[in-house]
């Protein structure tokens, strides 16, 4: 149609980022961070007290908190297993049957 951009078709070779951050935990904290914002004026927005909308930030700030310190745990730990796997020597490869090397 005229007046229309053209947007190019990607083909199926081209690579797709999964996480376009580059930082998949980074990403869950900060849309929890968003909902610890947006449910307190959800709540309060039908009907909920103040106080009652406060408890659940808190609760909310809770759970997004120690979320984030096990998501950042997590990647050490995968990280630094990474390192000792690449840090090994390959096994050596045996059929079932095969005795080990001798010498």
């Amino acid at each position: 149609m005229p007046g229309h951009p053209v947007h190019p078709v990607q083909s199926p070779t081209t690579p797709h980022p999964v996480h376009p951050s580059g930082d998949p935990a980074g990403e869950v904290v900060r849309w929890a961070a968003f909902s610890c914002i947006l449910v307190p004026v959800v709540l309060v927005v039908y009907g909920t007290s103040f106080g009652g909308a406060a408890v659940a930030t808190l609760g909310l700030v809770a759970v997004t908190t120690a979320c984030r310190i096990m998501l950042r745990h997590a990647e050490k730990t995968e990280r630094s297993a990474a390192r000792v796997l690449a840090a090994e020597p390959p096994a050596v490869a045996r059929g079932r049957h095969s005795r080990p090397p001798q010498g």
